[in-house]
């Protein structure tokens, strides 16, 4: 995997790149997403195919991709920020232009279906990327306070985020004890289970490893889980988060597992730090997290503590 690269941070006025990688979006949504930009001061340039409908996708796949490469190799875009996710973000992985992402690093955005990108953007390029809101999402409906102070300040200010503290104060769930500092990796667990046995995915050696996901299943989880065991992934963390796992419950009302079966199961027994209930994921209210960054995850009886400890920007 090449060396870590870092993008400059965003400033007053910079030009965002706005693409859709994965699924339309209503384009009232995205209306109010632009806007929102603008009232902030930045500037915004649209992907050509962004209007795009080809199915439950944004446009054929070469067409999608080919937004992504000329925001990356347009040297007046500052960043670029995903529409939405969705789904067909894995379609797009070959066709994405890694040279040109590790000639001209820049802030890319987005998180769910956009894992994908993402990791195979650190796997090739090495450019560290932001899991979090998007501008048809979070922007265009009205973007909660704790997200947006905690987003802008990640891309805008070249020191390390520190503290990952609850919104309204407590404790983490404590899954196992420990303390463990390395790579802050992870995205939606169901396209990261997807890469597994790719020449997408990249090194988790020693990372600590946060996880969310959407309307899957206890079940389906057990599987996701039991493959990341049985491919060797789970044993090579150093540490593990379990993020907002928003409407994961069980389908009319048949026996189950619940998340607490599937950790103690599968998470406890690597004996590592590991703790539940980052807010992270699709929820409101969230943190931004800077995947390829160095944390610290501490996980004690009484105290369990994520930070941030290295900047994200340049």
């Amino acid at each position: 995997m090449p060396k870590l690269l870092k993008p400059p941070r965003l400033r007053p006025g910079d030009l965002i790149g706005v693409v859709a990688p994965a699924s339309p979006m209503k384009h009232d949504r995205l209306e109010n997403g632009i806007r929102y930009l603008e009232n902030l001061g930045y500037k915004v340039k649209l992907g050509k195919r962004v209007y795009h409908e080809h199915g439950y996708l944004a446009g054929r796949d070469r067409e999608r991709a080919d937004d992504i490469n000329k925001m990356f190799r347009d040297r007046r875009v500052k960043a670029i920020f995903c529409i939405r996710g969705g789904y067909g973000t894995p379609r797009l992985l070959p066709l994405l232009d890694y040279h040109a992402i590790r000639n001209h690093p820049k802030i890319f955005v987005g998180y769910s279906d956009i894992t994908a990108l993402q990791m195979a953007m650190l796997r090739h390029a090495g450019l560290v990327t932001f899991s979090g809101p998007m501008v048809a999402a979070e922007m265009g409906k009205g973007i909660d306070p704790f997200t947006e102070e905690n987003f802008w300040r990640l891309l805008t200010h070249p020191e390390p985020f520190g503290d990952l503290a609850r919104p309204g104060g407590g404790q983490y769930q404590l899954i196992s004890r420990g303390k463990a500092s390395g790579p802050l990796l992870g995205g939606c667990l169901s396209l990261i289970v997807c890469l597994v046995g790719t020449r997408h995915f990249p090194n988790v050696k020693g990372s600590i490893f946060c996880v969310e996901e959407l309307g899957e299943a206890p079940y389906r989880l057990d599987r996701m889980l039991a493959q990341l065991r049985e491919a060797g992934i789970l044993q090579r963390l150093r540490g593990f988060v379990l993020g907002q796992m928003t409407d994961c419950v069980p389908t009319d009302n048949e026996p189950s597992q619940t998340l607490d079966d599937l950790m103690r199961d599968f998470i406890a027994p690597l004996k590592i730090p590991a703790i539940a209930g980052l807010d992270y994921g699709h929820v409101d209210v969230k943190y931004t997290l800077p995947l390829g960054i160095r944390a610290e995850l501490s996980a004690r009886s009484g105290k369990q503590q994520l930070r941030v400890v290295e900047s994200a920007v340049t």
